[in-house]
């Protein structure tokens, strides 16, 4: 039987941890797992059939880390090619006889991809695609991309897949214990992109136990259409001195799994600490359990790279980012003014937009560039979604690739060369397309006739497989103006498509008035009157006080605002902030506060820092700008990312607009022949066997943005190395980091030479299998939970005169 259809009629059960069981085989500390495919294939072999027998369907091959970016091109895929015949030699010799499915399995890159970090989006495409051909190559049944923090990453490990072959793929994320990815991502945003690409199942694994993921798996349930998996761990680590041992056992664990079984968890299996009694057990426990029957929960939503806006309540779509009409707009684009541009998307942001439109198409402006460079660069700053609205499909396409969530796209029509264009694009890279009720013949009169033109559109997009949730309809606001019927006929419009098409509508309000004096006295009175009639999201000026008035005032009556939450914030905080000299600051471009470095620091805005530090340098030192200005923006993000307002796209965007302004100071003290103050150095390692280092990378970029010298030793660094650089350098403060819990006797060790050779210096330790029991157990100085934990703690050290 084919794996799609298994999973549609079976509780799939799948495999669980591997390194573990492969370092009590004898792997070394060090050793890259995935060699073991060639040198060690019958201990590999063992436990892939160990898996099989305790009942596993799918086994995944032991190619986590299999990449280009480890091995060359010959050992890639002679590795690949082993770890298929691995379990496959497994398949044909287990004694079990249930169904037998061999996943690709294929783990992060250990890269942040830009621009948090240096890897390009699409090297990151092909790094995984390299994987993936080799496996199709070699004889795969299915896909298994798991353990992703970061949700662009898992895009371009989706594409790899989508890309090159039409294999099953299942894709399973690492949700911290406040339901996030390490990048920012709710499962609701995942699921959006996930189901948008196509995936076959979406879940989560590793970093967490069964009783600390239920919360984040009984969301992933609610919205999900297509097979949840779940893969925990064997509970929570706890460290010892000899590695660690997970609190859960295999009865308790198969409790656990038996539940979200009954949840409507579809694949279940096992992460680190598990073990092939792991699964038996599960197996065991969950023989006779009939799965859920799988529900289209038939959510229309769009998502960012940290959440999903859904269509069950009125959408407010910002539309300031277009040049129509936009004087000012038109003359940034000329000048690839990025900044005014983003400031667009603040101020709307701040507003209470829930999507932003991005439209670049103006006289001389090659949308084909400009258009996607737009898009990274305002979701580098900004998390809201964003609507990407253009006629050019070359356009579309690029955008639609490169943006890191699920879009709402902006448009198709009922011309067939329309259709034949965009909605291919729709079904590869996921999102929501807006519809506009005009043809081949224009614009229909009736309502009746954009009526129809939408049933063409929806009956279309569902030959490609796009479900009409995932289509919004635009009957098209016309000028009263020049048609004193044209907004009932859209009334009547929207009021039928909701009702008898069944999908959700939008319009651009604001041209029922074109034409008028007083326009926002006449958009905010239609905006009431479509809302009545079903409006479900509203291209609109979020700048316009009437038509924040009509929206805040509708939900509330209609009894869409629970307990008038956001209408008692709009009215109480957001409403006084519509004076006249915002509305003027608005139209003439120019920013109240935009010359605030901190301000640009906070949002992350880099070429605003430096030319803000620049101008502050006319008048202030060196210091005081790093003590005023600076550490004190730095210090609020730190603060919103502590208190889950904030995640860590926006730490390192900050964290890079310091920069900027850090370098226009350096610039500035070599002119004058002076020097800026440093703190004390810093020495940064991850121990010896561990090969994991973004944490330890982002924590060398904060410190360094709060005025210490940060010497950054590496990975699988021994502790003589680590010892030799503290003496060498004269360190008062080392940080250590391991993500491994085969890695804490290496930690261990590392401290204990350190208290011997250099007790003067301060041991902070950090990483995701540490605790502060573990921290004190071993005699390290401190823990850090995370970066803004580290950069606390080493300012605690530093403040004691270490």
């Amino acid at each position: 039987m084919e794996f799609r259809q298994f999973l549609q009629q079976n509780t799939v059960y799948l495999d669980g941890g591997m390194g573990t069981l492969l370092q009590k085989a004898g792997l070394p500390l060090g050793e890259l797992p995935e060699r073991w495919n060639l040198t060690h294939a019958g201990e590999v072999q063992a436990i892939h059939t160990a898996y099989f027998d305790a009942g596993s369907h799918v086994v995944a091959t032991n190619t986590f880390g299999a990449n280009c970016l480890k091995f060359s091109e010959n050992e890639l895929e002679e590795i690949i090619r082993s770890a298929i015949e691995n379990v496959r030699t497994a398949k044909r010799e287990s004694k079990g006889g249930q169904q037998k499915f061999i996943a690709l399995d294929i783990g992060p890159t250990g890269k942040l991809l830009k621009p948090y970090g240096d890897f390009d989006f699409e090297e990151a495409v092909e790094t995984f695609a390299k994987t993936v051909r080799l496996g199709v190559k070699y004889g795969i049944d299915l896909v298994l991309i798991e353990t992703m923090g970061d949700s662009y990453e898992t895009k371009a490990a989706l594409l790899a897949v989508k890309e090159n072959c039409d294999l099953p793929v299942l894709v399973s994320c690492a949700y911290g214990a406040d339901g996030k990815l390490m990048t920012g991502a709710s499962p609701e945003a995942m699921v959006a992109l996930a189901e948008g690409m196509g995936a076959d199942g979406v879940g989560i694994n590793c970093s967490l136990g069964p009783k600390q993921m239920q919360d984040t798996v009984e969301r992933l349930l609610r919205v999900a259409s297509i097979p949840v998996l779940v893969k925990p761990n064997a509970g929570l680590p706890i460290a010892e001195s000899d590695g660690a041992r997970y609190d859960i056992d295999e009865e308790g664990f198969a409790e656990e799994m038996a539940n979200f079984v009954k949840q409507g968890a579809r694949l279940v299996g096992g992460c680190c600490g598990t073990t092939p009694l792991y699964i038996a057990k599960t197996v065991e426990k969950t023989k006779g359990m009939q799965p859920l029957p799988l529900t289209d929960k038939n959510h229309t939503c769009v998502s960012s790279y940290t959440h999903a806006v859904d269509f069950d309540k009125p959408i407010l779509i910002g539309e300031r980012i277009n040049p129509t009409g936009k004087k000012r707009f038109r003359q940034a684009l000329a000048e690839k003014d990025v900044g005014y541009i983003l400031q667009e998307g603040f101020t709307q942001q701040e507003k209470g937009a829930h999507i932003l439109d991005v439209n670049v198409g103006a006289p001389d402006i090659d949308e084909k560039i400009e258009l996607p460079r737009y898009i990274q660069e305002l979701q580098a700053v900004i998390d809201l979604p964003l609507q990407i609205d253009t006629s050019d499909t070359v356009a579309m396409e690029r955008s639609m690739r490169l943006y890191n969530g699920k879009p709402l796209v902006n448009s198709v029509n009922g011309k067939q060369e329309s259709m034949d264009a965009v909605f291919p694009l729709v079904k590869k890279y996921g999102g929501v397309a807006v519809g506009l009720t005009l043809d081949e013949n224009g614009i229909p009169a009736t309502a009746e006739g954009r009526v129809a033109i939408a049933e063409k559109i929806i009956a279309e997009a569902e030959k490609y497989g796009i479900s009409k949730k995932d289509i919004l309809i635009d009957p098209l606001a016309m000028a009263i103006s020049a048609d004193a019927d044209a907004a009932a006929v859209t009334l009547t419009a929207v009021k039928q498509i909701r009702q008898r098409l069944g999908v959700h509508v939008s319009l651009g309000v604001s041209n029922v008035s074109f034409g008028l004096p007083a326009r926002e006295v006449v958009n905010a009175s239609f905006f009431a009157l479509a809302l009545e009639n079903g409006l479900s999201a509203a291209i609109m000026n979020p700048n316009s006080a009437e038509m924040q008035k009509t929206y805040h005032a509708f939900c509330a009556l209609r009894g869409w605002d629970e307990n008038f939450t956001e209408y008692i914030r709009f009215a109480t905080e957001v409403l006084p902030t519509y004076t006249e000299n915002t509305q003027t600051a608005v139209q003439t471009g120019v920013t109240l506060g935009q010359s605030s470095l901190q301000n640009a620091i906070v949002r992350g805005l880099k070429t605003e820092a430096g030319i803000e530090c620049k101008a502050l340098l006319q008048t202030h030192s060196a210091q005081e700008i790093v003590e005023r200005e600076i550490v004190p923006a730095l210090d609020r993000v730190g603060q919103a990312y502590e208190e889950k307002r904030a995640y860590l796209p926006q730490l390192l965007m900050s964290a890079e607009a310091a920069k900027s302004a850090f370098e226009q100071i350096k610039i500035r003290l070599l002119q004058t022949g002076g020097s800026s103050a440093k703190k004390c150095k810093i020495i940064l390692a991850t121990v010896k066997g561990d090969i994991h280092d973004i944490g330890k990378n982002i924590v060398g970029t904060l410190l360094e943005n709060y005025g210490f010298t940060v010497i950054d030793l590496g990975r699988d660094i021994s502790p003589e190395e680590v010892v030799n650089a503290v003496l060498q350098e004269n360190a008062p403060i080392v940080g250590l980091s391991a993500l491994m819990t085969t890695t804490l006797p290496s930690m261990a060790d590392t401290v204990a030479i350190l208290k011997e050779k250099a007790p003067q210096v301060k041991i902070m330790v950090g990483g995701a299998v540490l605790t502060q029991e573990y921290a004190e157990k071993i005699g390290a100085d401190g823990y850090a939970k995370d970066g803004m934990g580290a950069v606390r703690l080493v300012e605690s050290f530093y403040a004691k005169n270490v």
